[in-house]
């Protein structure tokens, strides 16, 4: 691999090792994780065990309701997981235009789509784990039935989402203070929260292999809770419910081959972006032209994903046409000097946790899983713990948009892990939550490594910005003022924000040649990285 340089002072060390290692924005997960490491499971083994395990320490951002979606490398070869969910048969468009509703909701049911996560924790063991699933669940069972001290960062999210479902109405909601604020509040940093509902779920998932959750026990809890209360999910939804193995896609940018999950994942962003970006040089990292490029490039890349991107069933365009030198030349034409309003091609036709696993055989993970939202819907199943995603809500309701709400129709989805190569050799997993500031997280990750050889703990230190909407631009207190100042100038309307969690929460692990793991974490979270 090539040197790495440190040009920024960086607020944690880079973690070597060559056994194994463990990064995720929870230290308890990261230390469940190398728990099974060294007790002779394999990168994948670990992935699963810190995933569960986050789903009870950090239930502000992910849960056994949500999502997921992995990049696996195991005998010199990228595998693809899509676990993600898809629409209720049972609602349709014309239901939710009938409420008089212009866009998706974000809380109840409406949004609600079948949960993907427990699925991908068994598809991902079947295939390529090496210890019992159930002994991956004991240190997340352990924590969610004896308690565990609440971080910081997690208990200001909590209270932040207490906040939020004390504005939504109904009986439905009531479950979710019961749940998480048996007290009436959110729990304080250090106070120790028990999930006792959600451990005995995770004892039924381990124990089932989670078909408890699709065909079982919990399967017919979360539909009575359903039925009971105005919600759409039936029998039939979980039942048919599987995860899909999938080609990862990817373009080459300075020498990396640089992987996303193909849509309906929005990893194709990046891509996009990085397509365009490599038909630029860039002479500095601390440079007006290079901060420039990329924001023009990202925003460009947005427009094309949010007309074009959905599940791939109903996309008019294909991955390839996105994708193609010719069409990343047009795109980069309209990048000048000004900042540009965004606007799509033509063609002829926000809550997430994200971890990176490594072992010493040479497995890799890149991982991520979310209910959206933070807690999601609102909605909990009664005495289960199983807070149900609000990921419907990225739908369109625009009929004949590649995106708009069809039945068992998999929506837009924005949590996307990514992974490095080199030369067809695996550098390693790398990721960075956080809803639609997840691509430009990538972007920013890799030009740093590509580009300027950043070591991984500097290129997650950097300071990062985000393209909302239009021109508008948010970058962090620490972006130069003298870069930001010059970008203002070219006509972009650049807004400071103190909101670190915004700019999302990244975890890198790479592979030199030699078989050393260089880790790091996001400064931006209690995040860690656990290694032997």
């Amino acid at each position: 691999m090539d040197h790495f340089c440190y040009p920024y002072p960086s607020r944690r060390e880079v973690v070597f090792a060559n056994k194994g290692m463990v990064a995720t924005s929870q230290l308890l997960a990261a230390q469940a994780g190398l728990h099974i490491l060294r007790a002779g499971g394999n990168a994948v083994d670990a992935a699963v065990a810190a995933a569960a395990c986050l789903t009870v320490v950090e239930p502000t951002s992910n849960g056994i309701g949500g999502d997921a979606f992995a990049l696996v490398w195991s005998k010199g070869k990228l595998h693809g997981l899509n676990a993600s969910g898809a629409a209720p048969f049972g609602l349709t468009l014309d239901m939710i235009k009938e409420r008089g509703l212009a866009q998706m909701p974000d809380s109840g049911w409406l949004p609600v789509t079948v949960p993907g996560a427990p699925a991908a924790w068994a598809a991902l063991h079947e295939r390529f784990g090496k210890l019992s699933f159930a002994g991956l669940f004991e240190p997340a069972i352990e924590y969610a039935q004896n308690g565990y001290p609440v971080s910081p960062v997690v208990s200001g999210l909590w209270k932040a989402a207490l906040a939020r479902f004390k504005q939504c109405g109904g009986d439905e909601f009531i479950p979710w203070f019961s749940t998480f604020a048996p007290a009436g509040k959110a729990p304080a940093p250090g106070e120790t929260m028990r999930l006792p509902g959600h451990a005995a779920s995770l004892k039924a998932i381990a124990q089932s292999k989670a078909q408890d959750f699709y065909r079982g026990a919990l399967a017919v809890k979360i539909i009575d809770f359903a039925q009971k209360t105005g919600g759409y999910l039936r029998l039939r939804d979980l039942a048919e419910f599987t995860p899909e193995w999938v080609d990862p896609i990817g373009v080459n940018y300075r020498g990396y081959e640089v992987w996303e999950i193909p849509p309906n994942g929005h990893g194709l962003v990046t891509l996009l972006a990085l397509n365009i970006l490599k038909g630029f040089d860039f002479d500095a990292k601390e440079s007006v032209d290079t901060y420039h490029r990329q924001m023009e490039a990202i925003k460009l890349a947005f427009a094309d994903g949010l007309k074009y991107i959905g599940d791939p069933r109903f996309m008019q365009v294909s991955v390839a046409e996105l994708l193609s030198g010719d069409y990343a030349a047009e795109r980069r034409k309209l990048i000048g000097a000004e900042a540009l309003t965004p606007a799509a091609g033509a063609f002829g036709g926000g809550g997430t946790v994200y971890l990176a696993t490594a072992d010493g055989e040479g497995n890799m993970v890149s991982y991520i899983q979310s209910n959206y939202k933070g807690f999601g819907s609102g909605l909990v199943v009664p005495d289960t713990g199983i807070a149900l995603q609000d990921r419907g809500a990225n739908f369109s309701l625009v009929p004949g948009s590649a995106n708009c709400f069809a039945p068992g129709k998999k929506p837009y989805h924005t949590i996307i892990p990514g992974f490095l190569t080199k030369n067809g050799q695996p550098v390693g997993p790398f990721g960075v939550m956080g809803a639609f500031m997840q691509p430009q997280g990538h972007l920013q990750v890799v030009v740093s490594t590509a580009d300027f050889l950043l070591n991984p703990q500097a290129a997650l230190d950097a300071p990062r910005w985000q393209w909302t909407s239009g021109k508008t631009i948010q970058v962090e207190p620490q972006f130069p003022d003298h870069i930001a100042e010059a970008l203002f100038r070219r006509g972009h309307d650049i807004v400071r924000t103190i909101d670190g969690q915004a700019m999302g929460r990244g975890q890198i692990i790479w592979r030199d040649a030699g078989g050393t793991l260089m880790g790091a974490t996001e400064p931006r979270a209690g995040g860690a990285v656990c290694a032997w």
